[in-house]
């Protein structure tokens, strides 16, 4: 039997292989070609680069709907905008884990690159457990919804502002656990060097590597909503990891356009929080309802108007009345 006609996640291998081989490409062609060589990234390649991964995103969308009907294209859709959305959070928080380490604006992106290499394992294993458990035990389903409406109803009380990623206990731990540099040496996470006293070379790990290591943990701190938003919407593994992935790879690329301009953007926390609460509530209707799931054509335009409105407000508002400045800008 050809293995690519063998079934994976209740989908053939070889829709996941095309999957995958799309990304590495993508990756390939970011890292490998269009910067080989590190430098800073401004605001039109930023936007230009994003412009291209939203094109594959959706391309890959239309595909999806080819492949495997109406349904599933409008849940890809709508995951993969509620996966971009929750994600635009995660830009703020990047922006401080920079600014705190002093991130050169010529290495961010190496950062974030191999961050998005750890991402693409990390939701793996969570989506893949979150469909094991969705499989094996329905009520899971449930209490992820309930979770989306609790937290969107914390988010719409206010957040507290950005901690110092630096007071962070896996910062402390590994602080005092490894070799570290007094400054970065390029673009590297780690270098050998001959402690003092000694004869021989060591491994020492750069602020690099440190700043890595917490945008990592920032995506498992916010997988933990977008993970069960997604399962709200559908609970094909399939279109769940891949919505997700598109969804990141683009948001990375727009990092360097956004984060110039995090303050106006200042209500859309709101729109956010209004997003969860309507995703795990439609769980909730869909059941009392009877119906075996919301409809998606109805889920996707309330998802794309709670956008588009926290949005326009955002932006009506900062320039009426402009917010001040966050401390969170990335490093020059």
């Amino acid at each position: 039997m050809d293995w690519l006609t063998l079934s994976a996640l209740g989908k053939p291998v070889w829709m996941w292989a095309a999957f995958l081989t799309v990304v590495v490409s993508l990756l390939a062609l970011d890292l490998g070609v269009l910067h080989r060589k590190q430098k800073e990234i401004g605001a039109r390649e930023s936007l230009l680069l994003s412009g291209g991964y939203m094109a594959v995103g959706l391309g890959f969308g239309a595909w999806v709907w080819t492949e495997l009907g109406r349904q599933a294209g409008l849940e890809y859709v709508t995951g993969f905008l509620v996966e971009k959305s929750l994600a635009m959070d995660n830009v703020f928080v990047i922006a401080t884990i920079f600014a705190a380490f002093a991130v050169p604006r010529a290495y961010q992106h190496r950062v974030l690159f191999w961050g998005i290499l750890g991402v693409i394992v990390l939701r793996a294993i969570m989506i893949g457990v979150g469909a094991a458990l969705v499989a094996e035990f329905e009520w899971i389903l449930f209490a992820f919804a309930a979770f989306l409406v609790i937290a969107g109803l914390k988010m719409l009380r206010g957040g507290e502002a950005a901690a110092d990623p630096k007071d962070n206990p896996v910062y402390r731990w590994l602080a005092r656990r490894l070799r570290l540099t007094d400054g970065f040496e390029g673009s590297r996470f780690f270098v050998r060097r001959v402690p003092a006293g000694g004869s021989r070379t060591v491994l020492y790990a750069t602020p690099l590597f440190l700043a890595l290591v917490m945008i990592e943990l920032a995506d498992v701190v916010f997988a933990v909503d977008s993970v069960p938003a997604i399962f709200a919407i559908t609970t094909d593994p399939y279109i769940v990891y891949t919505s997700n992935i598109f969804a990141i790879l683009g948001l990375r690329a727009l990092y360097f356009a956004l984060a110039a301009v995090t303050a106006r953007f200042a209500y859309l926390k709101h729109a956010l929080a209004i997003l969860l609460i309507f995703i795990g509530g439609k769980v909730f209707v869909a059941e009392a309802a009877g119906w075996e799931k919301f409809p998606a054509p109805v889920s996707l335009a309330i998802t794309a108007a709670i956008l588009a409105g926290g949005i326009v407000y955002s932006l009506w508002r900062t320039e009426r009345s402009p917010p001040a400045p966050a401390n969170q800008g990335p490093a020059a």
